[in-house]
């Protein structure tokens, strides 16, 4: 799997997910099988006025290679300048966000507001591939709604105007994260175009990923929700594609000692404080689907300190071992 010059281990990849993929889980997928991870987006506006939470954003850990900085925007000038302040950052690619559905970015001009103005899509990939000297990749959803189905058509333009891979998430900006995903929407954006494909969505497991690369003809699998809690599934899928391998399901003890070693990351990334209120979302994932699951999430929304997160994470151990 290649995106012009920037070469991958694997095809199975992490999407950038804001409030979530930040470098400390980006690093743990990593460690699992991740074969490219890509930064939570950063506002183009921000990143050229030296906002001080967007160079955090973009910063890459040492195993974070190849990664991608992402950037959002409506302004083909502001996300150009942009794309060449990520430089800084040492990136292996820019990937251009026409896809969140967040109300406070796409009601905004950008993200998957895109989807409707196919015109300037194509003048922002057109401006930032011109700025830059590494690849430009593009990010995108099946359209915004279903009377305004779009992928193909940003596809062909963003091929177009310098892009050198398209990602879809087979869903609509109206559907969110609801619903199923259109396999068949991300196969005629492949069969479009002559560039790269990654399909996205619905992505929990190794049949899900066989499905999608079977499905679509995509080159690579990009995983986003099926992550969450369970940096793992990049070591499965690998193992199933290409040993033809099932690895049995990880224990309590090993999901317990994940979850903890993720949080001690935040911390050392953000400190204690950032890191023990982000532990609530992050445990509720690492949690789900044990017994007395909701019990330890209520418990844990409290916590102020990792001391109490351990102390509770190997009671967690203990009460629900075979």
């Amino acid at each position: 799997m290649r995106i012009k010059n920037v070469e991958f281990k694997n095809n199975i990849f992490l999407a950038p997910m804001a409030g979530i993929a930040d470098r400390a889980f980006r690093e743990l997928c990593i460690e699992y099988g991740a074969g490219y991870t890509v930064t939570e987006m950063v506002s183009s506006k921000g990143l050229t006025m030296g906002d001080r939470k967007s160079a955090e954003l973009l910063t890459l850990g040492g195993s974070e290679n190849p990664a991608g900085a992402q950037i959002f925007g409506d302004d083909p000038e502001i996300m150009a300048r942009a794309a060449v302040r990520c430089l800084d950052f040492h990136p292996q690619i820019i990937d251009i966000n026409m896809g969140c559905p967040a109300p406070k970015v796409a009601m905004n001009g950008g993200g998957a507001s895109l989807l409707k103005n196919p015109g300037l899509a194509g003048e922002i990939v057109k401006a930032v591939s011109g700025a830059v000297d590494i690849p430009v990749t593009v990010k995108l959803r099946k359209g915004w709604d279903d009377e305004n189905v779009s992928a193909v058509e940003i596809a062909e333009l963003a091929e177009k105007n310098g892009a050198a891979a398209i990602a879809v998430h087979g869903r609509t900006r109206m559907q969110m994260y609801s619903g199923t995903v259109d396999y068949d929407i991300i196969r005629k954006v492949k069969n479009a175009v002559s560039i790269p494909v990654i399909g996205n969505g619905d992505v929990t497991d190794e049949q899900s990923a066989t499905i999608m690369l079977e499905k679509t003809g995509c080159d690579a699998v990009m995983i986003g929700r099926g992550a969450l809690g369970n940096p793992w599934i990049f070591k499965k899928i690998n193992a199933y594609l290409t040993e033809c391998r099932v690895i049995p399901e990880v224990g309590i003890n090993e999901k317990m000692l994940v979850m903890l070693r993720h949080i001690k990351k935040i911390i050392e990334y953000k400190g204690e404080y950032t890191a023990m209120r982000e532990a609530r979302h992050h445990a509720g994932y690492y949690t789900k689907g044990i017994r007395n699951g909701a019990a330890y999430r209520r418990e844990i929304s409290g916590f102020e300190h990792y001391e109490q997160l351990e102390e509770l994470a190997y009671r967690i151990a203990k009460e629900n071992e075979l």
